[in-house]
């Protein structure tokens, strides 16, 4: 059953070298879907970047490329299917930071440096193709946390300080000022994935001191509440989660239409296994495996009601490939 926690104040962060010409034999025809390669990443291969998007055109930003952080960001153009390249990021290159939109600006904060955890914030205007420095993010300076964007406001929650993080901050550009709000339910955690659906956000996913943690929480802004949603493990005495395999951290989540996708990412392993989430049900169904390597730290996005995954890493390469998830088609190992 799930609960709720009610509003309360307290005072006190969206990864291919080598591949076949076919796809992963990975994959199977047991399930739906198909992943289709769309134009490599034009950065140079990385993980735990960032993404956002503004309007009908996706960015990713940031990263680690194996051997130096990274502040560069690019755009995707998803009718004609091509990267171009925009103006850096002017703070600390870094990786495992936050990145979320607005309607209008996209947003950069968070992250690890390679020495220091930060906590400054950066607004971007694709108009301009200009940063601005914002207000610095309220919580402590962090990695691995999460961010999203719901209409004018952003959010941060989550991540790793040196402990683990579940306090909760929104940010209101009208102001440029942060307000904390009531806290995540349920465990701590970093590595954690995102997404938004008619206006309420979900987190699910991540690790708490070392273990994957199975809670996943919806949050309300207009009542301000967080409400538990159903395990993302089998712990009911139910049939409906006995195959569910959905934990991990360092995963990759977006949204089609009225359903949500979780892909790649690590738990023990490095994984391909993609699940898609019914909004309506509360209930995950298996679906075909993201095709190409085994990865984790990948970011992705959902732009024009289609969801792709790209970069990413594993324990011997960083990647730039790109992958489309058509979740109603039929497997095609040819495309």
């Amino acid at each position: 059953m799930s609960r709720i926690v009610y509003s309360l104040l307290f005072t006190g962060s969206s990864l291919f070298l080598l591949y076949a010409c076919t796809k992963s034999s990975s994959s199977t025809t047991t399930t739906v879907g198909n992943w289709v390669r769309r134009s490599d990443f034009d950065g140079v291969a990385r993980s735990e970047a960032v993404s956002f998007v503004v309007g009908d055109s996706a960015y990713v930003a940031t990263g680690y490329d194996g051997d130096v952080r990274l502040r560069d960001l690019w755009k995707y153009d998803v009718t004609n299917n091509y990267w171009i390249q925009k103006a850096d990021l002017p703070g600390d290159a870094r990786s495992s930071a936050v990145g979320f939109a607005t309607t209008t600006k996209g947003y950069v904060g968070t992250g690890f440096n390679g020495a220091d955890k930060l906590k400054d914030f950066w607004e971007y205007d694709p108009v301009a193709n200009s940063w601005t420095k914002k207000a610095d993010f309220a919580g402590s300076a962090r990695y691995d946390a999460v961010g999203f964007g719901i209409s004018d406001k952003g959010y941060i929650t989550t991540g790793f300080d040196g402990n683990y993080l579940k306090d909760f901050w929104m940010y209101d550009p009208a102001t440029d000022s942060w307000t904390q709000k009531v806290s995540l339910g349920g465990s701590k955690r970093s590595g954690a994935v995102a997404f938004v659906y008619k206006g309420n956000a979900y987190v699910c996913t991540g690790t708490n001191n070392g273990t994957s943690v199975n809670d996943f929480w919806m949050y309300d802004p207009v009542a301000a509440q967080w409400t538990e949603k159903k395990f993302i493990s089998n712990v009911s005495t139910d049939t409906y989660d006995d195959s569910y395999a959905i934990v991990r951290s360092n995963g990759v989540a977006f949204v089609i239409g009225d359903k949500a996708y979780v892909s790649t990412g690590e738990n023990g392993a490095i994984l391909s296994d993609t699940w898609e989430y019914d909004f309506a049900t509360d209930l995950w169904t298996k679906k075909t495996n993201w095709e190409g390597s085994e990865r984790t730290g990948a970011t992705g996005f959902s732009v024009k009601n289609r969801g792709f995954l790209l970069t990413g890493r594993n324990s011997t390469y960083r990647f730039d490939d790109m992958r489309e998830f058509l979740p109603n088609d039929t497997y095609n190992a040819n495309d």
